[in-house]
Formats: C-alpha cells, sequence, structure tokens
C-alpha cells in the first residue's frame, strides 16, 4: 500500500465527509478541516521520505547492500515510533485522530475512536491499495509481449508511469 500525493485532498474530503456525513464529528469549517487531515498526510509523506533517505545512509555507513533497506526503513522507523509498511495506515489513522482533537476546525468529536478508525481505514485502503489494480491494468495493455525480456521491463515501465500521471498519483 502506498501513499500516493495527487491522492491527499481526495482522501482527505473524503474522510471529512463521511465523519461529518454520519453525525461522528461536527466541523466548524470543512475546507479547513479537510486541510487539517491533508497536513497530517503530507507530513506522513515528508517524514517517510526523510526516514527513506536514513535507511539509505544507515546502509551506506555499515557498507551494507541495497536489498536490506526494506529491514534497515523499519528498524529506524520503530526507533522513531513512526508506521511503515501495515504499520502505515495505523499510524496515520492516529496521527489524524490527534489532529481532530488538537483542531479548532473540528467542533465536536462525537463518535469513539475505535469508529472512527474503521471509517478511516476503509477510506485510505480504498486509496493507498491501487498497486495491484495498476499493476494488471499494465499488464494488458503489455500483454502483446514476452515477461521477463528488457523490452518488455522498459514498456511496463513507461505505462506504469502514463497511467499514473493519468490518475493524478504522481
Amino acid at each position: 500500500m502506498r501513499l500516493y500525493p495527487g491522492k491527499i485532498p481526495i482522501i482527505s474530503a473524503e474522510i471529512i465527509g463521511i465523519l461529518t456525513e454520519a453525525g461522528d464529528i461536527e466541523v466548524a469549517d470543512a475546507s479547513e478541516s479537510q486541510l487539517d487531515v491533508q497536513a497530517v498526510l503530507k507530513e506522513y509523506l515528508r517524514r517517510d521520505r526523510d526516514l527513506s533517505e536514513e535507511a539509505k545512509d544507515y546502509l551506506s555507513r555499515r557498507g551494507m547492500s541495497y536489498s536490506s533497506f526494506g529491514k534497515a526503513k523499519k528498524m529506524i522507523a520503530q526507533q522513531q515510533d513512526f508506521g511503515v509498511g501495515d504499520d502505515a495506515i495505523t499510524y496515520i489513522i492516529q496521527q489524524i485522530i490527534m489532529a481532530f482533537e488538537n483542531s479548532n476546525n473540528i467542533e465536536e468529536i462525537y463518535a469513539d475512536d475505535q469508529t472512527l478508525t474503521v471509517k478511516i481505514r476503509g477510506v485510505l485502503r480504498k486509496h493507498m491499495d491501487v498497486e495491484e489494480e495498476l499493476d494488471n491494468e499494465v499488464r494488458d495493455r503489455i500483454k502483446n509481449l514476452e515477461e521477463g525480456t528488457r523490452t518488455w521491463e522498459v514498456e511496463y515501465e513507461k505505462v506504469m508511469d502514463s497511467i499514473k500521471r493519468k490518475r493524478g498519483l504522481e
């Protein structure tokens, strides 16, 4: 799962919309409340990029191969109490709920944290779990090429970039 910068406004609007329609929160200003959620999501992306750089530096300092990148990033994330991988959505949800509690744009929170978590998780999963869908679409478009060849790999990347641009994912 991955959070795409182009999806941030859509995700924030949907989260605020679902929670206000259900009566789980009351907002003073919906657009400002959406900006609060966007700030959380953008900060997550910024910290994730910083964490990736720290993991690269860690590997470089220790002369380790890039194949250990995932483990290094996860280790550093745990040290910083930051959610990556499977823990990313849970971490983001916690940050959004804390933002709601501290926001001047959220008048009242009527639902408990568990209710908010379930609803926010649904929105995040829907928008972050697009990798498999993208992969299937790319494979459908280049099915005339033999998988595993250099031509297939180059074309796969080109088509993937094109689809991501069209969908506003990057």
